[in-house]
């Protein structure tokens, strides 16, 4: 039973992976890029060292496993909007068919009658 729920995960969790490279490769600019392979990369990780925990069985691998779980799902989104916001002050262009700019309304503070500094 362990052998497949461990292989289910470890399945599983290549396929989001996979579907990161896809985004990587399928997607307009580097916003919906970062976007799709944040999320779908830090799911699949974790969907892989789920897979390793249950195969082995083992503490001392769970609480290693856990522990990378816990880091990845606080840093990788972190570190997408630092990239994402980076990108933006630094000029990299949106496609050309994005809608909605939240970023370019918190630029402008007087614009919308807000500060950001209160």
């Amino acid at each position: 039973m362990n052998d497949i729920l461990s292989g289910s995960l470890l399945l599983l969790g290549s396929v989001f992976i996979l579907l990161s490279a896809v985004g990587i490769l399928r997607m307009p600019d580097l916003y919906t890029r970062m976007s799709a392979t944040t999320k779908a990369s830090t799911l699949g990780i974790g969907l892989v060292l789920l897979g390793t925990v249950f195969y082995w069985q083992d503490f001392g691998i769970a609480s290693r496993a856990v522990a990378i779980i816990v880091f990845l799902f606080l840093t990788a989104p972190v570190a997408a909007h630092v990239i994402g916001r980076a990108a933006y002050l630094g000029k990299v262009p949106l496609w050309e068919k994005t809608i909605i700019n939240e970023f370019k309304k918190s630029e402008h503070p007087s614009e919308n009658g807000s500060s950001m500094h209160e």
